[in-house]
C-alpha cells in the first residue's frame, strides 16, 4: 500500500491542493481556514455540513468551489413543499415511436458530483432523508431499482444556526454522515474592504478549473494511501472513547455535559482528514498532530449535550478542547 504513495505523488497532490485553492481565492475573500476544512473533507471522500447565519457567502464558496473543479455542479434549495422525488428523480411515462408506453427514469439533482443542498433544515424530515442513502452508499433507490451516483461525489449542505421558526433539525444519524461541520464566522475589518472591492465595481472575476474529475479522484486515492502508525490511530479512538461517559477515558465534563459520544463513523473521518493534512505537510503517515488539527471539525456535531450543558452554554468545541488537553498521547511502539 504505501509503495503507490511517493515522494513526487505527495508533492503532485501538494501542487494540485495549492493551484486550487489559489483559484478559489480569486472569488472567495479570505476564510482560508475554512476553505482548507471544506477541500480536506472532500479529499477525504466525505461531506461537509456548514454553519452560519445568511449572507456570510457560504452558496457563492460552494458554487465557486465547482466551478474550479470542472465537477457536475446542482444546487437544491431545501424548502418545506419539497418532495423526495425533486431530489432522488422520479419514473415517468414514455411513449414510443411506435405507440408503447414505459416507464423512464428521470435523474433528480442528486445525479452530480457536486451537490449544495442549500438551508438544508428548511425540508421537513422526509425530505431530508432523501439523500440520506446518496450520501452513505453513493446511490440512490427509486421505484425498487437501485441507481449509482457520479464519482466523485460530495454534498456540501448549508444551515442557519440562528432561526428556528419554518426549520426542522437535522436527524443525528444525517447529522453523522458529514464528515466535517464547519462553522462560518463573520469576516474582519480588512476581509470586509476586500469584499467591497471585488463585489462593488464592474470588474469580472473568472474563475477557471483548476482540476478535472480525473485529478480530483487521483488525490481521493492518494490520501488512502498514506499510512498510520498504531499508536496514532489508538489516540485518534481514546479521543473518541472521551466523549463516552462509561469508558476509562471519559473525563469530568463528559460525565456531566454529555448525553451521546461519537460514533465510529466519528473516528474514521479523523482517521480520513488526518491523511490529508499529512499530506500537506508532505509526509507519509499520519502523526497526533494532524489528528488533533482536524478534531473540532471532526466530531463537533457527533457529540449530543444533555439539558445541563445547553442550559450553561457548554459548547461542544469546549468539550472538546478540554479533551484534547486530558487525552495523552500514546508512546510510540
Amino acid at each position: 500500500m504505501s509503495a503507490e504513495l511517493s515522494q513526487e505523488s505527495i508533492a503532485t497532490f501538494q501542487d494540485q491542493f495549492a493551484r486550487l485553492k489559489n483559484e478559489i481565492g480569486k472569488q472567495i475573500v479570505g476564510y482560508q481556514s475554512i476553505l482548507e476544512q471544506i477541500l480536506t473533507a472532500m479529499l477525504a471522500g466525505g461531506h461537509v455540513l456548514l454553519e452560519g447565519v445568511p449572507g456570510l457567502g457560504k452558496t457563492l464558496m460552494v458554487r465557486t468551489i465547482s466551478q474550479a473543479t470542472d465537477l457536475s455542479f446542482r444546487r437544491i434549495q431545501f424548502t418545506p413543499d419539497l418532495m423526495p422525488a425533486d431530489i432522488t428523480g422520479t419514473n415517468i411515462i414514455h411513449d414510443d415511436e411506435h405507440g408503447g408506453r414505459s416507464f423512464r427514469f428521470q435523474p433528480g439533482p442528486i445525479f452530480a458530483n457536486l451537490v449544495l443542498a442549500d438551508e438544508i433544515n428548511r425540508a421537513t424530515p422526509k425530505t431530508q432523508s432523501a439523500i440520506l442513502e446518496a450520501m452513505q452508499e453513493q446511490s440512490t433507490t427509486v421505484g425498487g431499482k437501485t441507481h449509482e451516483l457520479p464519482r466523485p461525489f460530495c454534498v456540501l449542505a448549508t444551515q442557519n444556526p440562528i432561526e428556528m421558526e419554518g426549520t426542522y433539525p437535522l436527524p443525528e444519524a444525517q447529522v453523522d454522515r458529514f464528515l466535517f461541520k464547519v462553522d462560518v464566522l463573520p469576516q474582519g475589518e480588512e476581509e470586509l474592504l476586500g469584499i467591497i472591492d471585488r463585489t462593488t465595481t464592474d470588474d469580472e472575476i473568472e474563475i477557471k478549473p483548476a482540476l478535472n474529475r480525473d485529478a480530483i479522484l487521483g488525490m481521493q486515492h492518494c490520501v488512502r494511501q498514506v499510512m498510520a502508525a498504531e499508536f496514532v490511530q489508538r489516540y485518534a479512538a481514546r479521543i473518541v472513547l472521551a466523549t463516552h461517559a462509561n469508558t476509562p477515558y471519559a473525563i469530568d465534563m463528559t460525565r456531566r455535559y454529555i448525553r451521546f459520544g461519537v460514533s465510529p463513523r466519528g473516528v474514521q473521518s479523523v482517521m480520513l482528514a488526518g491523511k490529508v493534512k499529512a499530506l500537506l505537510a508532505g509526509r507519509f503517515n499520519v502523526s497526533c498532530q494532524d489528528v488533533r488539527g482536524v478534531v473540532h471539525p471532526a466530531l463537533r456535531h457527533r457529540i449530543i449535550r444533555n439539558f445541563e450543558a445547553e442550559a450553561e452554554g457548554i459548547t461542544t468545541n469546549a468539550i472538546l478542547d478540554r479533551i484534547l488537553e486530558s487525552v495523552p498521547e500514546p508512546a510510540a511502539s
